[in-house]
C-alpha cells in the first residue's frame, strides 16, 4: 500500500510541474518594446523556451551598446516576479552573420552587400538597393556573352523578392 501512495504522491509532483504557468512571449514583448519606445533600439526576437529560457534580441541601426543590454535586461526581470516563475533570461544583440528577421534590419543594411537564398534554393550575393513593407531589391552582377563577342563582360541587374519568397537574407562581411 506504502508503494501506491508513492506513486500517487510523485504522480501528483509530475502533473504539479506541467500545470505551472509559463512566462507568456506577448508579456516579454510587451515589455521590452514599452522600454524601447524610446530609445534607438529595436525589438528583433523574442524566444521563450518551455524551461523558460528567455532570449531578447535587440539591434540599433548604428549598432547595439552593452549598456543598453543590461538596462533591458534589468527592466525586464523587474517586471517578472522570480517567486512565482523561475526563469532564465539573455538580453541580445543581434549577430552581425545572423539572418535579417525584421524589416527594419532589410532598410539598415540597404547599401550593402548581402547574401539571399531564396525558397528555390537560388544562393545570391549582391547588393541590397532598397525595401519595402512587401518586399526587397538586389543588385547582383552576372557575367554574361553578349552576341557577337569574345568575351563575357559583367551586367548588373537588380532582382526584386517578396520576403515571403526567400529563406534568409545575410549581411555579407568583407575584409
Amino acid at each position: 500500500m506504502t508503494r501506491g501512495a508513492g506513486a500517487l504522491e510523485c504522480s501528483f509532483f509530475v502533473s504539479f510541474l506541467y500545470l505551472r504557468q509559463m512566462i507568456e512571449k506577448s508579456e516579454i514583448i510587451a515589455t521590452t518594446e514599452e522600454f524601447l519606445k524610446n530609445s534607438p533600439d529595436y525589438l528583433v526576437d523574442v524566444i521563450v523556451a518551455a524551461d523558460n529560457t528567455i532570449t531578447v534580441e535587440i539591434d540599433n541601426d548604428n549598432g547595439v551598446n552593452i549598456d543598453d543590454c543590461v538596462r533591458l535586461s534589468r527592466h525586464i526581470e523587474s517586471k517578472l516576479n522570480r517567486d512565482t516563475e523561475d526563469f532564465e533570461l539573455t538580453v541580445t544583440s543581434v549577430g552581425l552573420t545572423s539572418p535579417f528577421k525584421t524589416r527594419r534590419q532589410y532598410k539598415k543594411h540597404e547599401g550593402k552587400e548581402v547574401e539571399v537564398l531564396t525558397r528555390k534554393g537560388e544562393k545570391l550575393k549582391g547588393t541590397l538597393k532598397f525595401s519595402t513593407d512587401n518586399n526587397f531589391t538586389i543588385e547582383v552582377s552576372k557575367m554574361v556573352k553578349p552576341e557577337g563577342a569574345k568575351r563575357k563582360t559583367e551586367v548588373k541587374e537588380e532582382q526584386i523578392y517578396n520576403y515571403d519568397e526567400v529563406k534568409y537574407t545575410k549581411y555579407q562581411i568583407r575584409f
